[in-house]
C-alpha cells in the first residue's frame, strides 16, 4: 500500500512536470517564435466625393450607411446656373461664328482684287480670319466646359460601397474640391498585421494567413500580399540645429519593432461584417493538425 501511494505520487509528479514542460514549450513557440500577431487592423479604401463645381445642394437621395452601387447618384447641385452658363456660352459661340463668316467674306473679296488691294492688306484680312477661327474654337470649348459643368452637378458613386458619416443636407453649399461625402469601397477590404521583427523570418509573400477578428469566432482566410520595406526611425529626425536626436535605451531591454504586413482576405464568412478599424489576431503559415498545433491556436485566440 505505501508503495502504491509512492508510485501514484511519482506518476502525478511526472505528469505535472511533463504538462508544465509541454505548456512552457508551447507558450515559448507561440509567443516568441511562431509568426503571429494580435496587432492586426482591418483597413479599407475610402473615396472622398468632392464636387468639381460649386453650388447649392438640392437633392441628397442617400442615407447614412446605405449601400450604393457604382454609378448611383449621391447628391445633386442646383443646375439653374449651369444651364444659364450653357446658354451664355452658346450665344458667344453663335456670335463668334457670325464674325467668322463676315471676316471670311471680307478676305475672300480682297483675294479677287489683287491689282487693287495690296498684298499687305490681304495678309491682314487673312490674319483676321485665323484669329477669329481661334476665337470660335475658344467659344466652342467654353460651351463644352459649360455642358460638362452641368453634368458634374450630379455626383455619382465611383465605387460599390457604403455611405459613411453622412452630414450633407439639402441647402448646404458645396465648394469645389472640398469633400462633402465619403464612400467606403466595399471591394477593397484588407488587413494590416504589425508583426514583431523577431517573427518576420516566418512571413513571406504568398503565405497562407488566418485572421481572427475580435468580435467573431469564424476564421477569415487570407494570404500575405506584401511586406513593408521600411518604417519611421525617430532617431533619424534632426533637431533645429540639424543634429540627430537619439533616444536612450536600456541595453538589456530592446523592444522589437513592428513591421506592417498586408493580408488579402480570400473570402469573408457569412455573418461576418467587416468595418475599418477592427482589431484582429493574425497567424501566418500552414495550420498544424496536431494537438500541439490546436493548443497553439487556442492560446493565440484566448491568451
Amino acid at each position: 500500500m505505501p508503495l502504491l501511494r509512492t508510485l501514484i505520487r511519482v506518476i502525478l509528479t511526472l505528469a505535472v512536470v511533463s504538462l508544465a514542460i509541454v505548456l512552457g514549450i508551447t507558450l515559448w513557440n507561440t509567443y516568441m517564435i511562431a509568426p503571429w500577431t494580435r496587432d492586426g487592423r482591418v483597413r479599407v479604401y475610402v473615396v472622398d466625393v468632392a464636387p468639381e463645381v460649386p453650388g447649392t445642394v438640392v437633392q441628397v437621395p442617400v442615407v447614412d450607411n446605405q449601400f450604393v452601387h457604382k454609378g448611383d447618384p449621391l447628391y445633386v447641385l442646383d443646375p439653374v446656373r449651369f444651364r444659364l452658363a450653357i446658354r451664355e456660352a452658346q450665344a458667344r459661340l453663335d456670335g463668334a461664328l457670325e464674325d467668322l463668316k463676315l471676316k471670311q467674306n471680307d478676305a475672300r473679296r480682297r483675294m479677287g482684287l489683287s491689282g487693287i488691294v495690296s498684298a499687305e492688306e490681304q495678309e491682314v484680312f487673312n490674319s483676321n480670319v485665323a484669329t477669329q477661327i481661334a476665337a470660335v474654337d475658344a467659344a466652342r470649348a467654353a460651351l463644352d466646359v459649360a455642358k460638362l459643368n452641368l453634368q458634374r452637378s450630379v455626383l455619382y458613386s465611383p465605387v460599390n460601397g457604403f455611405i459613411t458619416n453622412l452630414n450633407l443636407r439639402v441647402g448646404d453649399y458645396a465648394t469645389a474640391g472640398q469633400p462633402r461625402l465619403a464612400v467606403i469601397d466595399s471591394d477593397s477590404y484588407w488587413v494590416y498585421g504589425y508583426f514583431e521583427e523577431t517573427k518576420m523570418w516566418g512571413v513571406h509573400v504568398g503565405d497562407v494567413a488566418r485572421v481572427k477578428l475580435m468580435g467573431y469566432k469564424q476564421i477569415v482566410p487570407g494570404h500575405v500580399v506584401s511586406i513593408a520595406r521600411g518604417i519611421n526611425d525617430t532617431n533619424g529626425n534632426p533637431d533645429k540645429l540639424g543634429l540627430q536626436d537619439v533616444n536612450p535605451i536600456f541595453t538589456w531591454v530592446r523592444l522589437a519593432q513592428r513591421i506592417p504586413v498586408r493580408i488579402h482576405l480570400d473570402s469573408v464568412p457569412e455573418g461576418v461584417t467587416l468595418a475599418a478599424g477592427m482589431t484582429a489576431t493574425i497567424s501566418v503559415g500552414p495550420e498544424s493538425r496536431s494537438r500541439r498545433g490546436k493548443l497553439t491556436t487556442w492560446l493565440q485566440d484566448h491568451l
